[in-house]
């Protein structure tokens, strides 16, 4: 299930952000912050709250998910990746940090796109017949 792939992303960028934090806390440099802050939230929130609805909301686990996944990841690790070179003075990482970017909005407006269709009002409708007043919420 697609959804459990982007659980288990999801905390291994925990991890990820949590071993950056101790570091800089460790040897008192902080230039990392940002990266810090983008793997947090681009690479752990967002891959969380996707891998949840998708295991809530299984019926929208098809393809658009498998495509949301396909540029989800690779996004926030370029997105963050391109974020390390650029604070550090490198020359790709500007570059390396707009593709990440690029590949990020593109997941999430697949993204948005899967939660409208399994939201739409014939959806609520359905699972209204299932759970009365779900399409009041």
């Amino acid at each position: 299930m697609i959804g459990n792939w982007f659980l288990r992303c999801a905390v291994l960028f925990a991890l990820a952000g949590m071993g950056l934090g101790i570091r800089m806390g460790i040897v008192h440099d902080f230039t990392l912050s940002p990266v810090h802050a983008h793997v947090n939230l681009v690479g752990f929130t967002t891959l969380f709250l996707a891998g949840l609805f998708y295991r809530v909301v299984p019926s929208a686990s098809g393809w658009l998910a498998g495509l949301h996944f396909t540029l989800a990841l690779p996004g926030a690790v370029a997105l963050s990746v391109g974020i390390a070179g650029s604070v550090t003075g490198q020359d790709w990482g500007v570059a390396v940090a707009i593709a990440g970017s690029l590949l990020t909005i593109g997941a999430m407006l697949v993204f948005a796109i899967a939660v409208f269709r399994a939201t739409g009002s014939s959806r609520a409708q359905t699972l209204d017949a299932i759970e009365p007043g779900y399409a009041g919420r």
